[in-house]
């Protein structure tokens, strides 16, 4: 006889202990190893020039992992870099951002690229995240995408040479010679 398998919600998920981080995808649970160096060189990169462009503009808010980004009981996530613009600063709390934030940024780790890039796109298309980057440091270049009505469609692909521009931050240029040093 099979056994039916159980799906987690966020009750069980923030019962978890602390030490480590995770995910709530479609109510699996997935450990997220800790990323690789040059990870975090290029994650501090972009979330610096974001930081930095949405802060002087008083935009709204970035923040950098680990946060939880709730989005519904049993899809709790924990993007890399995230972007809440202030008509949505309603979505965040105390412990969590409870909703979807207006732009997520993934970078992508050998063992997290699937998910990452078909899966986490789905989802996060789904919720309403009007934009969303995936950042490939093996090939120093960035997909961003933006949300139609029929999931996320490709916007650019912006490579180490290139000036990436976001079309939901407007005036928003990040040269990626600077963050794929």
């Amino acid at each position: 006889m099979l056994k039916e398998k159980t799906r987690l919600t966020y009750k069980d998920y923030s019962a978890l202990p602390d030490e480590k981080r995770y995910e709530l995808i479609e109510g699996d649970l997935y450990m997220v190893p800790a990323p690789d160096f040059y990870h975090q060189i290029v994650s501090g990169n972009i979330e610096f020039f974001l930081r930095d462009f949405v802060k002087k503009r008083k935009l709204g808010i970035v923040v950098y992992a680990p946060v939880d980004v709730l989005l519904s009981p049993e899809d709790v996530l924990q993007p890399d870099i995230l972007f809440i613009s202030n008509g949505r600063r309603h979505i965040i709390t105390e412990k969590n951002v409870a909703g979807a934030p207006d732009l997520v940024i993934e970078i992508l780790s050998p063992s997290t690229q699937e998910r990452d890039k078909l899966v986490k796109r789905n989802i996060y298309a789904c919720y309403g995240v009007k934009e969303y980057w995936i950042v490939d440091p093996m090939t120093k270049s960035i997909e961003v995408m933006s949300l139609s009505s029929d999931g996320f469609k490709l916007y650019g692909i912006f490579s180490k040479e290139d000036t990436l521009i976001s079309p939901l931050i407007d005036g928003l240029s990040i040269p990626l010679h600077e963050v794929f040093e």
